[in-house]
């Protein structure tokens, strides 16, 4: 068992933003189509997070061309670049499924207002800005590192 969460404790990833259910985010997610790499921004409302530890989840429901989408994240995922808080949702619950049957403005969730709210917010997406940017950093040094071996 101890080796297990060990193993776990190894995966996680160092820094998460800090959203709950109910906001806003996107979800900056890395998609490698052949050879290529693309960065796709996923924006929509988080239903729900599940489990915990290396396993963590949430899934995140938007509207495209009329029809609802839901699609879950790993939080712990190495292709998940960054997640960024669009609006804080004042919520009740922590399962947010009753929003599938709901339409039009019912659909809607109340914003979390107040100065600390949005400084938190600018705190958190600054934050995670610079842990993607230096994960990009530390992926290029890695590669440009493989590159002057291969070449000696």
């Amino acid at each position: 068992m101890d080796l297990i969460k060990a193993i776990e404790e190894g995966q996680k990833r160092a820094f998460t933003t800090q959203f709950k259910v109910g906001d806003t985010v996107k979800v900056y997610f890395k998609i490698i189509e052949g050879k290529t790499e693309r960065i796709q921004v996923y924006e929509g409302i988080v239903l729900c997070i599940k489990n915990a530890g290396a396993r963590k989840t949430f899934t995140v429901r938007k509207e495209s061309y009329g029809v609802g989408v839901e699609r879950v994240f790993p939080v712990n995922s190495p292709r998940i670049v960054k997640v960024e808080i669009v609006r804080a949702g004042k919520v009740r619950r922590s399962k947010l499924y009753y929003l599938r049957d709901k339409i039009g403005k019912d659909k809607k969730v109340k914003e979390l207002l107040g100065g600390k709210v949005s400084n938190f917010i600018n705190e958190q997406n600054k934050a995670a800005e610079a842990a993607a940017h230096a994960q990009e950093e530390a992926i290029k040094a890695e590669k440009s590192a493989e590159h002057t071996t291969a070449q000696a």
